[in-house]
């Protein structure tokens, strides 16, 4: 699957107890149109956990059968614009809905973030009851999903996120912005999908990014169900044969571009 549009993407939750994925928003700080910012929703049993907030994804998570009133939980893999920007609009929708919770879970700093933010909107401040909880590389519990955290390599402090299936499915790994490198890589091992930023093709000269054959060459030698590539940038359209090309070159196991839209399962 290598992106597209977004019709009749977002269907109701299939019943069963699995763990489900849906890519609200797959783009970087220089988003397509068929491309929000970074967004994830889990589901399993009733629990819900957006992963990121970046822009567009509140109109995403609209679309969604949960809504933005049905998640009361953000968790944040660090704190650059392009994964947090909707976040207060979130606060702000959840406010104007009726909806009187909201728990920001995320790496240090996160709760100068978004004291920083109140200071700017100010009036926001006291309509709904805003809880924040920093983390760090350990375990811990977000929204009743069972989670590990490992530190990424990017131009900020971030955290990937191990989500534990339990025994009705497997577990789903989230890398954030990162450079591939062996520590993630070995983190996710195991994992029935691998989340994994992949934002430029090889022939851009990038840091703090995989670029596919670097990618290709860290998942070498491990195991997951299916790998999804996502945070891309406008320089990878039309090129998504050639990059899955090159990741393929060096890691046989599945790989596949995630879209806006898409649900998986685990």
């Amino acid at each position: 699957m290598t992106g597209g549009g977004y019709p009749n993407a977002f269907l109701p939750a299939d019943p069963r107890p699995s763990m489900r994925l849906t890519f609200l928003g797959t783009g970087s700080a220089m988003p397509l149109p068929d491309r929000a910012q970074t967004g994830l929703l889990l589901e399993r049993d009733g629990r819900r956990l957006l992963v990121d907030c970046g822009a567009g994804v509140l109109h995403r998570l609209a679309a969604t059968e949960p809504g933005y009133e049905g998640v009361s939980t953000v968790l944040l893999t660090h704190h650059h614009l392009d994964h947090v920007s909707d976040l207060l609009a979130l606060v702000k929708a959840r406010w104007l809905s009726g909806d009187d919770h909201l728990e920001v879970v995320g790496p240090g700093g996160t709760k100068a973030l978004v004291d920083s933010l109140f200071g700017a909107f100010d009036y926001l401040d006291g309509r709904i009851d805003l809880q924040v909880r920093e983390v760090s590389d350990h375990d811990f519990s977000v929204a009743g999903f069972d989670v590990s955290a490992h530190e990424t390599r990017h131009s900020v402090d971030g955290l990937a996120y191990r989500f534990a299936g339990g025994e009705d499915g497997g577990d789903l790994t989230i890398s954030s912005d990162t450079e591939a490198f062996e520590g993630l890589a070995a983190f996710a091992d195991g994992s029935a999908i691998f989340v994994h930023d992949c934002s430029f093709p090889d022939d851009v000269d990038v840091s703090n990014h995989p670029t596919p054959s670097a990618l290709g060459v860290t998942l070498a030698g491990h195991d997951y169900g299916r790998v999804y590539l996502t945070h891309l940038y406008p320089h990878t359209e039309g090129r998504h044969e050639e990059m899955l090309e090159a990741v393929g070159s060096r890691y046989d196991g599945d790989v596949r571009f995630a879209r806006d839209g898409l649900r998986v399962e685990c």
